[in-house]
C-alpha cells in the first residue's frame, strides 16, 4: 500500500505518526497495522498511543468472555423481567 506522505520514521521497526495526521489517514494506519507495521501516534512530539496488528490467539478468545457474560447472567437473575412501561405502572401505583 502507498503511502500518501512519506512515513516518519525513527529508524526503528514503527512508523512514527502526528495524532493531526493520523485523524486524516486512519484507515491507511489500520491497514498498515493489520498487515504487521507498528505505528506510534504522537502529540506534540510525544509518544502517546501505538497501533498495532492483533495477536491472533488473543483474538481468537474474545467472544468468550461475552458468553460467560450470558451464563451468569442466567445463573444469578433472580427476578423477571419488567417492561419499562410496568416498571412506571408501578411506581405510580405505589404513589396513589
Amino acid at each position: 500500500m502507498l503511502l500518501a506522505q512519506e512515513p516518519i520514521s525513527d529508524y526503528s521497526s514503527h512508523m512514527i505518526a502526528s495524532l493531526k495526521e493520523s485523524k486524516a489517514r486512519l484507515s491507511e494506519l489500520v491497514e498498515l497495522a493489520s498487515q504487521g507495521e507498528e505505528v506510534v501516534i504522537t502529540v506534540r512530539g510525544k509518544p502517546k498511543a501505538r497501533l498495532g496488528p492483533i495477536d491472533e490467539s488473543a483474538a481468537a478468545g474474545k467472544g468468550t468472555w461475552g458468553r460467560e457474560l450470558r451464563e451468569a447472567r442466567a445463573r444469578y437473575t433472580t427476578a423477571k423481567r419488567s417492561t419499562s412501561r410496568k416498571i412506571l405502572k408501578d411506581i405510580r401505583d405505589d404513589r396513589a
